[in-house]
């Protein structure tokens, strides 16, 4: 049927998983046999249960943790450019039914048919991540699918982050079509004006999972007193003043980031109404604290705290850590929103710790508001990793 390796399951792995669409494999699941081990890093496979019935073509990389990721349900596809451009071109079609400007999350890994790839595009260019060996290894091949497709004339490899380590690939970026930018590119979104610094900022230049939690912020947010925390390039505050809130207080640690908050602001003539901090975020709400300072609106997005399971006891604290400090900024009245990326931290668990830390901060409140990440980000059921984003929007009592 093919010359491709094959990679069989254990008898007592089950199969069911991988028929009704879970798209990993463990390394535990499979025969380590010396022939798998001697499989490329990033090259395919036919998957076959233990009675050696073919379930799936799979994407192999012996050194990590998920050896297989499903690539197709079907064992004999072909993975080349047709394929590839048959994949973005239905992910295409959505956000293009989405949204009608082309500033979007365009390919949302294993979602979206393309495991371990992420690309987003803001208006002529795109950013690709190649976080999974076979699409490190095929990104000339994606980049010409994603001109073709897309349309776009800049394609920017960002290959950084923890994800790209665990799958045993280097780090590095590089132009793959066209110039890179000269300047951060502006962003519209939600009425407000970001700037995306492509080739310097983190992951893909920004953060687009936030966009229908910083509409819900919107709501909130007319005439009101802002604070966002771990602001980023100013996601939360650049959105509340787009709606007309009196002030927004950006705080985070990075300059470079505050720099890009400012510009925005810049850019929509609203310098005025922005107050930039650069602390240590527990810092500064300590700090605010003793001051007395409160607000109609804070908002509190921190980065993961809690990226794997090993990490999840210490993660759920620094969220109640959050939760408690935030607190007590909140004008009686007003509002707290807090977000966690997570991928280890569930919802019932955020909710608890979110929920624990307002009480330890002397507030009671209703929880008003779930969030999760814009249909961009789709999640695929049977793989919770993709469904990582949570915000909770909170009204607390005097």
């Amino acid at each position: 049927m093919s010359d491709l390796p094959v990679i069989r399951l254990r008898p007592k792995s089950k199969p069911q998983a991988i028929r009704h669409g879970f798209p990993w494999v463990f390394a535990d699941e499979v025969v380590a046999d010396r022939r798998t081990r001697a499989i490329p890093r990033g090259s395919f496979a036919v998957l076959e249960d233990a009675e050696r019935r073919p379930l799936a073509l799979v994407t192999v990389n012996p050194d990590s943790k998920i050896i297989g990721r499903v690539m197709d349900a079907d064992p004999q596809a072909v993975i080349d450019g047709q394929w590839l451009r048959t994949r973005l071109t239905r992910a295409l079609a959505m956000r293009e039914r989405l949204y009608d400007a082309p500033y979007y999350r365009l390919v949302h890994a294993e979602a979206d048919g393309l495991p371990g790839l992420i690309i987003d595009r803001f208006g002529d260019a795109a950013v690709m991540q190649p976080n999974a060996a076979w699409a490190d290894g095929m990104a000339a091949e994606i980049a010409e699918a994603l001109v073709d497709v897309a349309g776009v004339s800049t394609v920017i490899l960002n290959g950084q982050g923890r994800t790209r380590g665990l799958e045993g690939l280097d780090e590095r970026m590089e132009v793959l079509r066209g110039t890179a930018p000269g300047a951060p590119l502006q962003v519209p979104m939600n009425g407000a004006t970001y700037l995306a610094d492509l080739m310097g900022g983190q992951k893909t230049g920004l953060f687009l999972d936030q966009r229908p939690n910083h509409a819900f912020v919107q709501r909130l947010a007319k005439d009101a007193r802002v604070l966002d925390v771990f602001s980023h390039v100013g996601g939360f505050g650049l959105s509340a003043l787009a709606a007309g809130a009196s002030h927004a207080t950006c705080v985070d640690g990075s300059a470079a980031a505050l720099e890009l908050a400012k510009g925005g602001a810049e850019a929509m003539g609203m310098t005025e109404q922005m107050t930039i901090i650069q602390s240590d975020a527990f810092k500064a709400m300590e700090q605010l604290a003793e001051e007395g300072a409160q607000f109609d609106v804070v908002v509190c997005d921190p980065p993961a705290f809690a990226p794997s399971k090993p990490t999840l006891e210490a993660g759920l604290r620094a969220y109640e850590r959050v939760a408690k400090l935030a607190a007590p900024l909140v004008a009686p009245g007003g509002y707290l929103a807090l977000c966690s990326c997570s991928h280890a931290v569930d919802l019932s668990a955020f909710r608890n710790v979110s929920a624990r830390g307002i009480g330890r901060g002397g507030r009671r409140g209703q929880l008003i508001h779930s969030g999760q990440s814009g249909p961009d980000h789709p999640t695929l059921p049977q793989l919770a990793e993709t469904g990582y984003l949570k915000a909770l929007f909170f009204r607390l009592d005097g």
